[in-house]
Order: C-alpha cells, then structure tokens, then sequence
C-alpha cells in the first residue's frame, strides 16, 4: 500500500512539475516590447492600460511595458530603436521624417485634433481677434507662433499685438493666475478640470479655424525598421491597442478604474469625467478606430509648409500606415 502511495505522490509531483514548466515555457514564448507615453498616465493613454490589464496584448503574444517618456522623450527612443512603441505626435512626426527620422504612424489615437486656445471666461476673449492686447503662454515653440498668427489672420487681427511668454511647465491654471490670458490646451484634460473646478472657460478649437490644422493628435508611432523586420509584432501591438480603445469607448467608467489602478495618484473624478467626454471621440467619424487619411498629413504638411515652420521634402504617405489596423471581421 506505501508503495503505491509513493508512486501515487511522485506521479502528481511530475505532473505538478511538467505544469509549472509549461507556464514558464508559455511566460517566455511571450515576446518582450515597450511603448513610451508622451507625457504622464492621462486618458489618451487608456487603451493602452486597459490592453495591458484585460490581457489583450498577452493573447497577441506581447509583454508590454508602458513607460514614461523620461528626458529623451518618446519620439527619440522609438526612432533609435531603444523602444519599439510610444505614442506621438502627427506634427512632430512630419517635422522628424523631413530630417530622416524614420518614425512611422500605426494609429490615430484620436481621430480628430481636440486642442485649441483657452481662456478663463472673465478675460472676454471670444474669438481671434480679442487676442490683441493679450498675453499668451505657452513653450516658445516656432509652431505657436504660426498658428496663433494664422487664426487671427482669418479676422485681420495682428499677432504683433499679442505677447507671447515663455511658461515653461506651468499648468493652465496657474498661469492663470499670473497675469497670461490665454494658453494651448487639450480639452479633454485641462478642460474638463476646469468644470470640476467650476471655472468657464472660453474655448477657441482650432478645427473651428482651419481644416488643414485638424491633424491626428496623439499617434501611436514605430519606426521604419520594425515595421521592416518585425510586421508581426507590429500588427499583434496595434491590434491589442485597437481592442482597448474600442473598450474604453463601449465601456468608458471601467477603462477609467483601470487608468486609476495603474495611475493611482491621478485624480478619480477627472479621470471618469475625461474618460466619459473621450469615449466618442477616439473613434469618432472614422470606420474604425486607428484610422488616418492621407489628405489630413498632406493638409497639414502643407500648412506648416506655407507658414514657414516645415522645411524639406515631405512624402505624407510614407508618414503612416493603416496596414496594421485589424480588419472589421477580425475586431
């Protein structure tokens, strides 16, 4: 009867063991990939969290790190191949491929531009041309410039007559409160934390101004050398992202709890409530989310072109691709 109990328990710690190694084997089948953010954990990094959790990237067979962009920022650890993923921008992406960057758009993250110039409603700026006499912060980028000037060029204004500061990384809301009338934000953040705030805002979107200024923002980005030697793990990356922005369009309040458990220190109500104003945006009007157009990178190439802040050859087709994207079947 021992014996037969010993044969019995080392048979079961076999199968134990053969278990255990098939899990390993399984973890390391899994092949190991990062993507940088652009800035701190927000609501346009979503679906990226909620693929992470919800194991949609582990079913594509990926282990996806989701990093902070640190100093040398996503764009550069992507383009030198010290990251595979990281989420860009359609502007900074244009400006880098005309230098030989070769960084390669995979997704809208947001298939229309939400940004534009915001004031506290007090200041009584409406419209373009309030901002003359006005002072606006911002990062002393040449693109700030060109764009002000040419929204208030559709009204005759004279963006002479605005100052423009340097506000380095001051947050909305305390430049606010240091003499600056206007600033660059994205509503679906800054925005929204001013109605939890109870501040009205007046809100100058740049679509309301310009189709060619209704550029992809944010982008999911690689570059040209993974798409070249590593297609699958591409497709396999953008699909997974595909599945967790669609569940944080469908499902906006648990995508949100599960960008809070991953950024814990960020605030619950402003995440919810950003979350909820996103959803139908991510996709929007397009077939399906992740989709680009190539009219809007050649649009918008060619206004930068025309205002002076885009030098040398830009070819927008080779600027993205909708390869990647599932196909609807396949969603």
């Amino acid at each position: 009867m021992k014996k037969w109990l010993l044969i019995l328990v080392a048979a079961l710690l076999t199968l134990v063991g053969c278990n255990a190694q098939e899990d390993k084997q399984e973890s390391n089948s899994l092949k190991k990939v990062s993507v940088v953010l652009d800035w701190s954990p927000n609501t346009n990094h979503t679906g990226l969290y909620v693929a992470k959790k919800l194991g949609y990237f582990e079913k594509q067979g990926l282990d996806v790190d989701i990093l902070l962009p640190g100093d040398a920022g996503a764009d550069q650890l992507v383009a030198s191949g010290k990251a595979e993923f990281g989420v860009s921008y359609q502007e900074s992406i244009t400006q880098a491929r005309v230098q030989d960057v070769p960084l390669v758009s995979i997704a809208a993250v947001i298939q229309h531009n939400t940004s534009g110039f915001a004031s506290l409603a007090a200041n009584g700026i409406t419209s373009p041309k309030d901002f003359e006499g006005k002072t606006y912060g911002g990062w002393g980028a040449p693109l700030e410039q060109a764009v002000l000037q040419s929204l208030m060029q559709t009204e005759n204004a004279d963006v002479n007559k605005l100052d423009m500061v340097n506000a380095g990384d001051l947050d909305f809301f305390t430049m606010m409160q240091k003499d600056i009338d206007v600033a660059w934000i994205y509503y679906a953040w800054t925005g929204i934390e001013a109605e939890l705030r109870g501040e009205k805002l007046n809100m100058l979107y740049l679509t309301d101004y310009s189709e060619q200024l209704d550029y992809y923002t944010p982008v999911l980005a690689t570059n040209e050398k993974m798409i070249a030697e590593n297609p699958d793990t591409v497709k396999a990356f953008v699909a997974a992202a595909a599945k967790g922005y669609e569940y944080a369009i469908n499902q906006p309040k648990e995508a949100a709890d599960i960008l809070l458990e991953a950024a814990p220190d960020l605030d619950k109500e402003l995440v919810r409530k950003s979350q909820e104003w996103l959803a139908d945006k991510y996709q929007d009007d397009a077939a399906q989310w992740g989709e680009q157009k190539l009219a809007v990178w050649r649009n918008y190439a060619d206004w930068m072109t025309s205002n002076n802040v885009l030098e040398g050859e830009f070819n927008p087709a080779k600027a993205f691709t909708n390869d990647f994207l599932p196909t609807k079947e396949a969603k």
